[in-house]
């Protein structure tokens, strides 16, 4: 199979006309979730379960099996062994990363120096770190059954000698402005998976891609976009529409498949922080009446954004005296807000979980 060599763009043969229909449906869906988000008075602690969602299941389409229970669980208590302790370092290393290119986007535009920090963030300490860990390929690679042949393979992307001016090219259309933005993201997602510029890490850093992009472009005010629920449930459509592109050259089915996710997921992400407002309403409105502290905001607080926790880590991160901790914590145990997960014997104390926003989140 020859290597699969990319359109240049902005390119003539994707134009947005075909498209009008699907473009204004993902427009709103996103507008109204970009509303709800301005609602968010401290997002990055009342949406942070489903920030690490978002890794959990980018990285479950690449194959790894951790749940975000596991994650929450490993970093309550990172000193215990665990089975998928590469997994979960995969889905914190994958949180850090999308953390890392908002910081960076808020100095400069989305450049390929950017994508290297971020890939070099990805693989840091896990599977595939000796591969290029920040660089761009060097070398031929395909996809294919395990132990397959080039020959054998399903898809090979560019030759390593014509990454770097595939990758400028795709940097330039970034920074292009098209006709519409979510079609424009479409093509940026699709492009860069078939690039596959990186030896290892391409699905996932072209998934973190979306909300960068929706983020630095204005369209939401937050880089908070999850879109990897709609992809990994529709794992066999999303690949095959990428096949369709690299052997058909058919950019319209992907392009309508990728707006129909942006309108669904939109749809799906209101439906969650919506649920996350209204269980925090509701925290603050029935959690002073149960432990009439003056630390009620800040143990609920706590709660959304350590959802699992060891009850020695409530009372550090916190903030509150020992005794009034323990005494809410007990509490919020017998009202079954707070379930546990793991018994404290001896030195280890115990594990708690926030269920109610774990079912929401998951």
């Amino acid at each position: 199979m020859e290597p699969y060599r990319p359109i240049s763009l902005p390119n003539a043969q994707i134009n947005c006309a075909p498209f009008i229909k699907l473009i204004g449906p993902a427009h709103r869906s996103l507008a109204r979730y970009g509303g709800i988000l301005e609602a968010v008075v401290n997002p990055s602690v009342l949406l942070s379960p489903l920030t690490t969602q978002e890794a959990v299941l980018s990285s479950r389409i690449e194959g790894t099996q951790a749940t975000l229970e596991e994650v929450l669980e490993y970093e309550a208590s990172p000193s215990r062994e665990t089975e998928k302790y590469e997994d979960i370092q995969e889905i914190i290393n994958y949180r850090q990363a999308l953390r890392t290119a908002v910081m960076k986007t808020e100095e400069k535009p989305i450049c390929l120096n950017l994508l290297l920090a971020m890939h070099s963030i990805l693989l840091d300490s896990v599977r595939g770190e000796n591969k290029l860990r920040g660089e761009f390929r060097r070398t031929q690679n395909w996809i294919g059954k395990p132990g397959s042949s080039i020959e054998e393979a399903s898809f090979v992307p560019p030759e390593p000698q014509r990454v770097m001016e595939y990758m400028s090219n795709l940097e330039s259309y970034i920074h292009h402005e098209e006709d519409d933005r979510l079609v424009q993201l479409s093509v940026i997602h699709a492009q860069f998976e078939l690039i596959h510029p990186f030896m290892d890490g391409n699905g996932r850093l072209g998934r973190i891609l979306v909300p960068i992009f929706l983020y630095e472009k204005g369209i939401l005010s937050k880089p908070m976009f999850y879109i990897s629920a709609y992809l990994e449930s529709h794992r066999e459509e999303y690949y095959g529409q990428l096949s369709r592109i690299s052997e058909y050259g058919d950019w319209n089915g992907w392009i309508r498949f990728f707006l129909e996710a942006i309108t669904e997921q939109a749809k799906a992400n209101t439906e969650k922080v919506q649920q996350i407002l209204a269980l925090y309403e509701r925290m603050k409105k029935d959690v002073p009446k149960l432990i009439h502290s003056q630390y009620s905001i800040r143990a609920i607080d706590t709660l959304f954004d350590f959802p699992v926790f060891e009850t020695t880590d409530f009372i550090a991160k916190s903030g509150i005296p020992k005794q009034s901790a323990l005494r809410i914590i007990r509490t919020l145990r017998e009202q079954n807000i707070l379930v546990e997960i793991r018994e404290g014997k001896g030195r280890t104390p115990a594990m708690l979980a926030f269920d109610k926003l774990l079912v929401i989140a998951g």
